[in-house]
């Protein structure tokens, strides 16, 4: 008997400045992401919407940082209603912009943790997410959460990281657009950056079964977070940070399918819907249907899509 899907809805705006992401949890709920699971065989609960706690007067020495308090808000909550569901069942937290995994991955590292496992991240995503709010030109706080996962410094705003991921447990994957400071910290590190060209060359499995083989030789635990931007914009269109030449239907489905026949996953972030954008729910639609793929939905199950 798998574990139960447990949903929660993270409907958090604060990270950029584009107005939308926070109907993103109900866009999932109207498309059907329960019944799709439940079709699939598994028990699910929807624990709804949470809401951020009171805000605290903080503020960043750089300038350009915008919704400080309201952003470490969110991420108090989402660690502590992460780190929750962990102990319960499969979390998939529901967004919301992708400053939502300074939280939900800080839940997740914390149950890893107790249970003594290493946290591995798979980070599907056309940018590479790596400022800090120090670092930050933008001052859009979805551009910091993997530094925070990593362990960086210049979040002292936010609770310390329960327990920092090494550089050699992440995985950036489909990345196509990265600023040269993130690069070179990276870089430096030595984490694993799989980008568009490399996909091109090696095929879209190659990287990614070399990933999956150092969590499975580890006996990691495997936290996914899908970013709309990791898809062409030209099937994903509700997402306010496009970029061209991204992941296609087949090639995000086929990523997918390997990561369910790898039984390695145990959570996952939906981040950067924006339906304010999207063409008659066609975005929310297919990333509904990636989870699917992701919990075990064949090819050949595929049902035939109207969006009239």
């Amino acid at each position: 008997m798998s574990l139960p899907r447990i949903l929660i809805g993270a409907p958090i705006d604060s990270g950029q400045r584009r107005a939308g992401c926070l109907m993103g949890p109900a866009a999932y709920r109207v498309a059907g992401i329960a019944q799709a699971l439940a079709d699939l065989g598994h028990g699910v609960e929807d624990r709804g919407d949470l809401a951020p706690g009171p805000l605290s007067a903080i503020h960043s020495p750089n300038p350009a940082v915008h919704s400080l308090a309201e952003t470490v808000a969110w991420t108090r909550a989402l660690a502590a209603a992460g780190q929750a569901a962990m102990a319960a069942g499969f979390p998939i937290f529901m967004g919301g912009d992708h400053s939502l995994s300074l939280g939900s991955v800080a839940g997740v590292a914390a149950q890893a943790a107790a249970v003594g496992r290493p946290l591995f991240v798979l980070w599907l995503d056309a940018h590479s997410d790596f400022h800090t709010p120090l670092t930050t030109t933008s001052g859009n706080l979805h551009g910091t959460p993997l530094a925070y996962i990593a362990g960086e410094p210049g979040f002292d705003a936010f609770a310390p990281f329960p327990a920092p991921v090494p550089a050699d447990r992440i995985c950036l994957y489909g990345i196509r657009s990265i600023d040269p400071a993130e690069y070179a910290t990276m870089l430096a590190r030595q984490v694993t950056v799989v980008d568009m060209r490399d996909i091109d060359e090696s095929g879209i499995v190659a990287p990614l079964r070399a990933f999956l083989d150092r969590v499975r030789a580890a006996g990691g635990m495997l936290h996914v977070s899908l970013d709309v931007d990791f898809l062409d914009p030209g099937i994903a269109p509700a997402v306010g940070t496009t970029v061209p030449g991204g992941i296609t239907f087949r090639e995000a489905h086929l990523v997918m399918e390997h990561l369910h026949d790898s039984g390695l996953v145990t959570s996952l972030d939906l981040v950067e819907l924006n339906p304010f954008l999207d063409e008659r729910g066609r975005t929310a639609k297919l990333m509904v249907d990636l989870v699917g793929s992701l919990m075990g939905r064949k090819v050949f199950d595929r049902p035939t899509r109207s969006f009239g």
